[in-house]
């Protein structure tokens, strides 16, 4: 199934579905900033704010939150969401995804950061960043499949791929 991934901007087409998506798979601290006096769970204003966040990334990297958010299809269907946003060095973007819970497991995550790391390239970048917890295996793995250089820092596993050698094989 990894190989049937692909990233499609996030726009009013696709924001329904990832939302749903989301509601259905993951907590909304996961996928989105934190939500000041919303309700717990996928309550109505948290949907709303999941909604501007993604909408706010609309214009991209040089839009005003320097963000180009995918959503993440595999066999059609949208299972996550990964992204890139400029950092103030030029030629660096921090990245991050989450996926479905259903979608975990089968090579997509980093199937979906390969095809970021290729936008990223695409749009002139050098480097990518990532940070993580050290108990997010998934992530670190995807991170490592992807050939990320890791390192902990104060509580954190830091992520670096360089954009001038050629990716891993899958």
């Amino acid at each position: 199934m990894a190989g049937a991934v692909r990233l499609e901007p996030v726009d009013e087409r696709n924001l329904e579905p990832l939302l749903s998506v989301a509601a259905a798979e993951a907590e909304p601290d996961d996928v989105m900033p934190p939500v000041v006096d919303a309700p717990a769970g996928w309550s109505l204003a948290r949907r709303e704010a999941f909604r501007d966040f993604h909408r706010a990334s609309f214009a991209g990297l040089g839009g005003p939150t320097h963000t180009r958010m995918y959503a993440i299809l595999a066999g059609g269907e949208v299972v996550g969401m990964v992204r890139m946003t400029r950092c103030d060095q030029p030629g660096i973007v921090e990245t991050g995804m989450w996926l479905g819970r259903s979608a975990r497991g089968q090579g997509l995550g980093a199937a979906a950061l390969r095809e970021l790391l290729n936008a990223a390239a695409a749009a002139g970048m050098r480097t990518v960043v990532a940070e993580t917890t050290p108990d997010n295996v998934g992530a670190i793995s995807v991170l490592r499949k992807c050939g990320a250089r890791l390192r902990e820092d104060g509580g954190k596993v830091r992520a670096e791929m360089c954009l001038d050698s050629a990716l891993p094989a899958l």
